[in-house]
């Protein structure tokens, strides 16, 4: 006889937890071990900044792919059996990516790299949810903690290749296999979650291992609302990404203070992650959502209307301990909304997300150009302020 499968209630919280922890590490780790090798990869293809711009297209849009696919599937197979082939998909292709030879062979390599991404992202949120669930008090944050944790490190790693000469497929490699490891070691301990929270099924309705899920969920008003949240706390967070380090060159910074500016706002998403969960519960979703959005108004206007290097450095690690758990809160909020699956209502906000990476940063840019990047940066607090408002609406189950 074959073993039972692990479901909720068969997994121990605590080994449940961490292996959903290895998933999330596994996603920050390739994403910022491949980002720290792309200076390296567009040199070696001889492609210009215009070239690799279109090149680069390729990844959200493999992403995109995935997301529309799992709104139709993830309801019937659940987040474990999409999450975990997402994650090794991912894992495999990232190196391959490494050594196209041209850009007609790096656009498809990106495109399925976007798309292992979308396949792993929402599903393995929908699993921190089910492990929420079984600890009875908020640990998203402490998910997204591990994601950017897992972010760091692979960038390190990528910096400390690219010092030591190692090309980037050998370093994605190394770093793969033993993430690889890590996820193999944890597979069997990812949860499966009940039927009931497949399918969005009420307490007290008949439900069992093989209760078929609905055949398809629409997002309801409150998913609407928080996909649009989570666009928005998403323009904000790409563009300070993007922009954070130019801001501070453009008020006189040298490039190396230019590249600290963008490590404080990390540093303060990193911190505000450890401990936002005990935030949240102290204070409600809703609230924090508000107050995280209005920390990140804040921080904007420090870094604008300082005008000076020192005051875009603590401005912008204002705009992190804001941005830092405001996703992590909307994916919780999402994956306990009634009448739709856990699975379904994360996949829907990440592809309510999913246009901010063509959005934020293109926008700021065009502002800036037509105006200057001091006050392009002003869209950052109509975003912001845009958040809190339209948190007021949030209904916390």
């Amino acid at each position: 006889m074959h073993p039972a499968p692990p479901t909720a209630a068969t997994t121990g919280p605590r080994r449940s937890r961490v292996a959903v922890v290895v998933l999330f590490v596994v996603a920050g780790a390739v994403m910022g071990g491949w980002s720290g090798r792309i200076p390296t990869v567009k040199a070696d293809l001889g492609l210009s900044d215009a070239q690799w711009g279109l090149v680069a297209l390729a990844m959200p849009l493999g992403s995109l792919v995935a997301l529309l696919v799992l709104t139709r599937v993830i309801g019937r197979t659940g987040a474990r059996a999409l999450a975990l082939p997402g994650a090794a998909a991912l894992l495999v292709v990232a190196p391959l990516a490494a050594v196209s030879p041209s850009a007609g062979f790096l656009a498809p390599a990106l495109a399925l790299q976007g798309a292992s991404t979308g396949l792993l992202f929402g599903p393995m949120n929908a699993l921190a949810v089910d492990v929420e669930r079984r600890y009875g008090r908020s640990i998203m944050s402490s998910f997204h903690a591990w994601f950017s944790v897992g972010q760091l490190t692979g960038g390190l790693a990528g910096a400390a290749a690219g010092l030591l000469g190692v090309d980037p497929w050998l370093q994605l490699t190394v770093c793969d296999v033993a993430l690889a490891v890590a996820l193999c070691s944890t597979a069997s301990a990812v949860p499966r979650p009940h039927a009931a929270q497949l399918t969005g099924q009420r307490t007290g309705q008949r439900t069992g291992p093989w209760t078929r899920p609905a055949p398809r969920e629409r997002p309801t008003p409150q998913i609407v609302l928080l996909a649009a949240l989570a666009l928005l706390s998403a323009v904000t967070e790409g563009s300070a990404v993007q922009w954070s380090a130019q801001f501070s060159v453009s008020l006189g910074a040298g490039v190396a203070t230019g590249s600290l500016t963008l490590v404080c706002y990390s540093l303060a998403i990193a911190l505000t992650r450890s401990f936002g969960d005990r935030v949240v519960d102290r204070v409600g979703r809703r609230r924090f959502v508000q107050l995280s959005a209005l920390t990140t108004a804040a921080g904007v206007v420090v870094a604008v209307g300082g005008g000076t290097v020192p005051a875009a450095l603590l401005g912008f690690a204002l705009v992190g301990l804001g941005c830092g758990c405001v996703f992590p809160t909307i994916m919780g909020l999402a994956g306990n909304q009634p009448d739709i699956s856990p699975a379904r209502a994360v996949t829907y906000v990440n592809l309510g997300e999913w246009p901010a990476f063509f959005l934020g940063p293109p926008l700021v840019g065009a502002l800036a150009e037509v105006s200057s990047l001091r006050w392009a940066m002003g869209l950052l607090v109509v975003t912001a302020l845009a958040v809190a408002l339209l948190a007021r609406r949030i209904r916390v189950p």
